[in-house]
């Protein structure tokens, strides 16, 4: 297990000053490396530095029933807890991944219906000058036609009336 910890970090989570942790550094306690002018701290070696590994049992029992730890007990806690944090990060990505790529289709879902909105308006808007334009023809139509046949029926009349 190489989990790698910025040196600010493992003196949040120890509570060391940052003099104190490069001094441990120096003298071999802890083990770290150097990347991008970042000193990185391997989570293991720090918890060997804070907690003694003269017990053999991960958890003891002493006299009055308190419960005392060794260091592979908290090696082991810190180990898990550094698993189930990179584990609640991943999924943390993958969750704005998901809501970014959601997102992403509702907007282009909106732009597809503007446009099919801003069409089908062009659409109505022709449709309804063409309507009326035909109305105003057969208006013409039917004054036309009751002139003409206005005359004929007129004509018809007379000759019934001559007759």
């Amino acid at each position: 297990m190489n989990d790698w910890l910025k040196i600010d970090d493992y003196c949040k989570l120890t509570g060391f000053s940052h003099d104190k942790v490069l001094s441990m550094i120096q003298d071999g306690y802890i083990k770290s490396k150097n990347e991008d002018d970042e000193i990185f701290i391997e989570a293991t070696s720090g918890t060997n530095a804070l907690v003694s590994k003269d017990d053999s049992s991960p958890i003891s029992r002493d006299e009055d029933d308190s419960i005392a730890t060794t260091s592979s007990f908290v090696e082991k806690t810190i180990g898990t807890i550094l698993n189930l944090h990179e584990k609640v990060l991943e999924s943390k990505d993958e969750t704005l991944s998901a809501l970014k790529s959601e997102n992403q289709f509702l907007k282009d879902a909106l732009f597809s219906m503007q446009e099919v909105y801003d069409e089908d308006k062009k659409t109505i808007s022709t449709l309804t000058e063409q309507l009326r334009i035909t109305q105003e023809e057969l208006e013409f139509m039917k004054r036309k036609y009751k002139l003409m046949w206005g005359k004929v029926s007129n004509a018809n009349e007379e000759k019934n009336k001559k007759l």
